[in-house]
């Protein structure tokens, strides 16, 4: 399905999305992930409209997980398998026909757009990019930290279509002196005096080629849970700057000080330890690189003296893979990457062979390097928020 294709069926053919409750009562099993620092346990239930097996962080609003075994093939996760995050409690039914895109602040002219209005700003555009939530793998922190306790199922990589975002911040035009540009949706703080989920990124960023106002998902349609009818993308950011629900853009002619960009989604400048305090920081933006090894579980038994295959898959953050190494404890090999399908933003795999397994496979992890030159480092740089984890993942094989 291209382009067009996709527009037309969201404006002409998907009136309204709704989202019926998860179907309480139907228990589908529990799987551990690992955590270090708490119980490790979670539900694989109850199950949730869309969706496939999930781990459920949290039913409402909706945290939801996508098990390692999703990535195991393949470089496009499914809508199925994608994880969910919401800040806040959302709409369950919403009307296409009603919805509206109010663009204000330090533009020439406000506007309010119907989706048909946003879909017609400029030429209709794919982009496929991983989508991660910036504390995806916090759970695997030593000390432990507070927040949602993820294991590393918290990211995925779609196929996205929508207009860019400078199109239609065209259709307002900005105003000369401006700095960023803020985003919110339709979910509510649950708490009166709550802060809203509101994400701003800086102009220059929203200006780029392939930062969109999308309004599909790998060829369909927002599904609810991740923003129908429309949400931003911005490819090598965290999924924090990805608003769902699309409502409100604001260009602002100075910094944004609101909570979710001045006051949290933020990490240290300098090296800290638990209990450090009054550290400075920044906000969160680009992904590091990261990479895993998909063929093999950890614990897994393989054959001695037998030519052993290892697979997985990597990206390169908010840039390209260079490189994907296997190393262990003294040594490294070179994997071989797997074909570039989907551009620099996009899941891909790779694949090495060692000629014998019965060697050290204690420890052993995939490296990944971008062509910025950043590599994952082999020690965890901890944060007490648990954010941008990149740290490389391993695993210990015993061979019989």
């Amino acid at each position: 399905m291209n382009s067009r294709m996709t527009r037309r069926a969201l404006i002409a053919g998907v009136g309204t999305a709704a989202l019926a409750g998860p179907v309480l009562g139907q228990v589908s099993g529990m799987i551990d992930l690992g955590l270090p620092g708490g119980p490790s346990l979670r539900p694989l239930d109850p199950p949730f409209p869309g969706k496939g097996a999930m781990i459920v962080q949290r039913i409402r609003p909706p945290l939801l997980e996508a098990p390692m075994e999703a990535f195991r093939k393949g470089t496009i996760t499914p809508n199925a398998r994608m994880f969910v995050r919401w800040n806040w409690p959302f709409p369950t039914d919403i009307s296409a026909a009603k919805h509206r895109v109010a663009i204000g602040g330090a533009v020439k002219a406000p506007v309010s757009l119907t989706l048909d209005e946003v879909a017609a700003a400029g030429e209709p555009v794919d982009i496929v990019a991983v989508n991660q939530c910036a504390g995806n793998g916090r759970g695997l922190s030593e000390p432990r930290v507070t927040g949602t306790q993820w294991g590393n199922g918290a990211m995925g990589c779609a196929k996205w279509t929508g207009v860019r975002l400078r199109d239609v911040l065209a259709k307002a035009g900005v105003a000369e002196g401006a700095k960023r540009v803020r985003f919110a949706g339709l979910d509510v703080p649950l708490t009166e005096g709550a802060p809203q989920f509101i994400k701003s990124i800086p102009l220059d960023i929203a200006m780029r080629d392939d930062v969109l106002v999308a309004w599909a998902m790998n060829d369909e349609p927002l599904p609810i849970l991740h923003g129908f009818p429309l949400r931003i993308v911005v490819p090598g950011w965290f999924s924090t700057y990805w608003v769902k629900m699309l409502s409100t853009i604001e260009v602002l002619g100075g910094e944004d000080e609101s909570h979710y960009v001045a006051e949290t989604y933020r990490w240290p400048t300098v090296p800290v330890k638990p209990g450090d305090k009054d550290f400075p920081t920044v906000p969160i933006t680009t992904m590091p690189p990261r990479s895993f090894i998909t063929s093999h579980d950890d614990g897994a038994t393989v054959a001695r003296a037998r030519p052993l295959k290892l697979e997985g898959f990597a990206f390169g953050g908010d840039t390209g893979l260079a490189k994907v190494e296997l190393v262990g404890e003294g040594w490294s090999v070179p994997c071989e990457l797997g074909p570039d399908e989907h551009g620099p933003y996009a899941f891909r795999r790779w694949s090495v062979t060692l000629p014998d397994g019965s060697g050290n496979l204690t420890g052993i992890g995939a490296k990944a390097t971008n062509l910025n030159g950043l590599t994952q480092p082999d020690a965890l740089v901890w944060n007490p928020s648990g954010y941008a984890r990149g740290v490389i993942e391993r695993i210990t094989l015993r061979a019989e």
